[in-house]
Formats: C-alpha cells, structure tokens, sequence
C-alpha cells in the first residue's frame, strides 16, 4: 500500500511533505506533487507534514478522491524527483485559506 497525494495539494504544492521522506517517492509538475506507489515505502511520514491536508494512506483515501490513486500511479513515474524544499506555488497560502486549514 502506498499513500496518495490528493486534490489539495493542486495549485499550492507546499513541499514540506518531501523533506521527511526517506524514499524521494516525491515527483512533480507546475501544479501538485504525485507519489510514486512503486517508489513508496508507506512510513507516512509525510502525511503530518502536509499543510493542507492532502496526502492519504490509499486505503484511507476519501471516497470523492479516489481518482487521484490512479493518477498519482500514472503521472509520478514520468515526472521529475521533488526531494527538496521550494517555494510553494504564487497564492498557496489563499488556497490553504479556501480549504479552511
């Protein structure tokens, strides 16, 4: 079992996330960061971590967001290793506000 990145994560991609994880499973693009479930060691670490909520154990994942299982699985292996702190995307913070956390 892996864990998922989910919606929350579009359009902030806070990357507090990647710096506790022992694996680099981390990978992105200019929207959101993807765990590769391949890659993924299931340690949870970074699920604390994540300020605004969007990283699930898959079997945890809320029913409205199970698609993004598959997306993840698709899209992290093409995509380059995020395994460091950057800045987070312009308005991050206004979204994190919009989710209520």
């Amino acid at each position: 079992m892996a864990h998922i990145v989910t919606g929350n994560c579009e359009n902030c991609r806070f990357t507090d996330c990647v710096t506790v994880c022992p694996v680099d499973c981390f990978h992105g693009d200019e929207r959101m960061l993807y765990i590769d479930p391949e890659e993924c060691i299931d340690c949870a670490a970074c699920v604390e971590e994540c300020p605004v909520q969007a990283i699930f154990a898959e079997d945890d994942v809320p029913a409205s967001e199970q698609h993004w299982i598959a997306i993840n699985a698709e899209r992290a292996p093409g995509l380059p290793v995020v395994n460091a702190k950057q800045d987070p995307l312009p308005g991050a913070e206004e979204r994190k506000q919009e989710l209520g956390l």
